[in-house]
């Protein structure tokens, strides 16, 4: 891990409680030191088995789990998650290991970091994961919804965060609504690859990055083909997404 500790201004993250899951503790304090600065408050978990009831204990607002654990693998951590959670959870991976990568992803984490990392470019993943989670959770229920987005059989509330396909609830992570969000935006015309990678993922695309891809790829599977057959997100190698119509 690149060693660099210098503070960043504007820190949104005062009082935000992150769980770091990874059995190396010299990474944890290091990074524990580096959030503190930033008015994170970082904990640290080496166990597994215990991780998974800490990070299902709604203390947390984001889990940063690694790959490569004792005894567990940092995926049966993230499947157990996802089969209960929505917590948003930014995974560490070794680099250039392009397959924990996509696994880690279909598994439905929100993003990804590549070990030795840079702490500057962890606390700007989780700055950009959180704002897409804290607006989520910010939705108040009870108020009435301001804002529907309609296209063919999919509806989605924008307050709420509810998405629905023929009158049927969509479970989605915040990275898939926002992805769904701006394609129906934008239905009938194309999205650029760096626009949506920015407005979902809250950065822009590394080469050979696939995180958007598979984001991508798993709202398909969750929303289905169209009524008619049709695919209903098309990609436009090497430019980017169209949510298509009914008409298209």
């Amino acid at each position: 891990m690149n060693d660099v500790l210098t503070p960043l201004p504007n820190s949104p993250g005062r009082s935000v409680r992150v769980l770091l899951v990874d059995d190396d503790t010299e990474l944890g304090e290091l990074v524990r030191e580096y959030l503190a600065r930033e008015d994170f408050s970082l904990e640290v978990e080496g166990d597994g088995t215990r991780a998974v009831d800490r990070a299902l204990s709604g203390d947390y607002r984001l889990i940063v789990l690694d790959v490569m654990l004792p005894g567990v693998s940092g995926f049966d951590i993230l499947r157990h998650l996802r089969a209960a959670s929505r917590v948003p959870v930014l995974m560490l991976t070794a680099r250039g290991d392009d397959v924990d990568r996509i696994v880690g992803l279909e598994l439905g984490a929100d993003d990804y970091l590549s070990k030795p990392f840079n702490p500057r470019e962890l606390v700007a993943r989780i700055r950009a994961i959180l704002r897409r989670a804290l607006y989520d959770a910010a939705a108040d229920p009870s108020e009435p919804a301001d804002e529907r987005l309609c296209v063919d059989d999919v509806e989605v509330d924008v307050r709420r965060h509810v998405v629905r396909r023929a009158d049927a609830p969509v479970e989605l992570t915040a990275v898939e609504f926002s992805v769904l969000e701006i394609l129906l935006r934008a239905a009938g015309t194309v999205v650029r690859r760096d626009e949506l990678a920015r407005g979902a993922l809250g950065r822009a695309l590394m080469p050979f990055d696939r995180s958007l891809d598979v984001h991508v790829s798993r709202l398909r599977k969750k929303l289905g083909p169209r009524a008619g057959g049709g695919e209903r997100i098309r990609a436009l190698r090497a430019v980017g997404y169209l949510y298509a119509r009914g008409d298209s």
